[in-house]
């Protein structure tokens, strides 16, 4: 089984950072979703898919990940940049 680990990013329509410091190990699907036929709606049997664990930091997600046996990879955060510039610069 096979799962990946990442930091949750901050969501581009707030300006607030919360929950992004935690570390999410999600697993990969297992199988394609299929369309119902009665309903149209998209499903699988994959029940694993529904589950997203999350960790204080990227050590404990690993270690549980070896632990457990499952095959992780890792998606490091990418480094944040700040544009400062005072609103006078919009008009410049």
């Amino acid at each position: 089984m096979k799962a990946l680990i990442f930091q949750k990013p901050k969501n581009a329509m707030q300006s607030g950072r919360a929950g992004t410091q935690r570390w999410i190990l999600e697993f990969a699907p297992a199988e394609a979703r299929k369309a119902d036929p009665l309903m149209g709606w998209a499903g699988s049997g994959d029940t694993q898919r529904q589950l997203r664990l999350g960790f204080a930091s990227r050590e404990e997600a690993l270690a549980y990940a070896t632990r457990e046996g499952i095959e992780a990879d890792v998606v490091e955060t990418p480094v944040r940049t700040l544009k400062i510039q005072a609103y006078a610069d919009n008009f410049r």
